[in-house]
């Protein structure tokens, strides 16, 4: 966080890699190795036909783009010069004939080892938002009220209806698929640092997590840097959507300080179980149905949720100068559908799943 200015901004995104055919492509490590000096960070991640690219600590919605930008263009120059093409979905949409190896680093096998046939089908591709913070306490203010949202958020990013060669019939498979590991889901409601490090401290003695890395919540503190990581959306299919979550997280963050308080002073919101539920629903339909309000728990359309989520966060907007680019935003996704609703909108056009990598591949000269 800067010293009476804006919250700080870190955005981090997973990639995959495919041939010209549109088939996942086992050569992560070597693609994010050949990066030359991005505006960030290129890391491996857990299978081999993956990168994930993480920006420099920004303050602007301008740095945002800039980094964002400068790392898909690197990756889809380096990923080009071996063939192949980067590829922002939440999961992979083609089928495939065989399996991809997981990357050979000592913390990604020993996940292998111990979770077996779950690393192997958790194949997926998110966008994480960081948050500085002054301090855990404060991060959990945030986490907390964020927690009513996180539907509303990962509606807007829904990005990955395709897999494995059949239409899911969810507008975030990816959510779905990633929902299977013992540490994932909305996080609880902490009442004080101490419940959040009571409750990590659980799950290691359980086995469910091997570090605290495996922290899968939609919502976590980080454990290396002093910052909320906020984990709902898969990765978008654009730089501009990716920016519009964001600077929306940043909102919230926010309203939630300005509102103040201490972690467990206000009432919980939903419980676990619900928020859960309500973002099932998300994940199915994405922008094109409805999400549970969670006031008077019924469904109301999606975009009546988007707008209470742009009202509510509307002085922030106007503080950070990002109101703008929010509006504008919002109506392109209103007018052209969001990603899962665009990569529905390739697919009927011909019928043919490589005609949706075609239309999500990052080109080369966009960066």
């Amino acid at each position: 966080m800067e010293p009476g200015g804006a919250l700080t901004l870190g955005v981090e995104e997973e990639f995959l890699l495919v041939d010209r055919h549109g088939h996942l492509a086992d050569r992560g490590p070597e693609v994010s190795d050949g990066v030359p000096e991005p505006l960030g960070q290129v890391e491996y991640e857990l299978s081999r036909c993956q990168v994930e690219a993480a920006t420099d600590v920004c303050t602007s919605m301008d740095e945002i783009v800039q980094g964002l930008r400068d790392l898909r263009a690197k990756l889809a120059i380096e990923a080009g010069s071996q063939g192949l093409r980067l590829l922002p979905s939440g999961v992979a949409p083609l089928a495939e004939a065989r399996r991809i190896p997981i990357t050979p680093k000592d913390r990604y096998q020993r996940m292998e080892r111990e979770f077996g046939a779950l690393a192997q089908v958790s194949l997926t591709c998110a966008c994480h938002v960081h948050i500085g913070i002054a301090d855990r306490s404060c991060g959990l203010v945030i986490s907390n009220r964020l927690r009513p949202w996180l539907p509303v958020l990962l509606a807007l990013t829904a990005n990955s209806p395709f897999h494995d060669g059949v239409d899911t019939r969810h507008a975030s498979w990816r959510r779905v698929t990633w929902s299977r590991w013992p540490s994932s889901g909305p996080p609880p409601y902490f009442e004080s640092v101490e419940r959040y490090e009571s409750l990590v401290d659980a799950l290691l003695r359980t086995g469910a997590i091997l570090d605290r890395g495996m922290i899968y919540w939609d919502v976590r503190l980080s454990d290396h840097e002093p910052t909320l990581e906020v984990r709902i959306s898969d990765v978008a299919a654009t730089v501009e959507e990716a920016v519009l979550l964001a600077v929306l997280v940043r909102g919230l963050a926010g309203r939630a300080l300005d509102e103040g308080s201490a972690p467990g002073t206000r009432g919980g919101g939903p419980s676990r179980e619900v928020l859960a539920a309500s973002l099932w629903r998300a994940a199915r339909d994405g922008l094109s149905g409805h999400c549970v309000d969670p006031d008077s728990g019924a469904l109301v359309p999606t975009w009546r949720r988007v707008d209470d989520l742009v009202r509510h966060v509307r002085p922030q907007l106007r503080s950070t100068g990002d109101e703008e680019f929010v509006t504008e935003t919002l109506a392109r996704l209103r007018a052209e559908g969001g990603g899962a609703q665009r990569q529905r909108a390739a697919f009927a056009r011909r019928n043919r799943l490589t005609d949706v990598v075609d239309e999500l591949v990052w080109p080369v000269e966009a960066g």
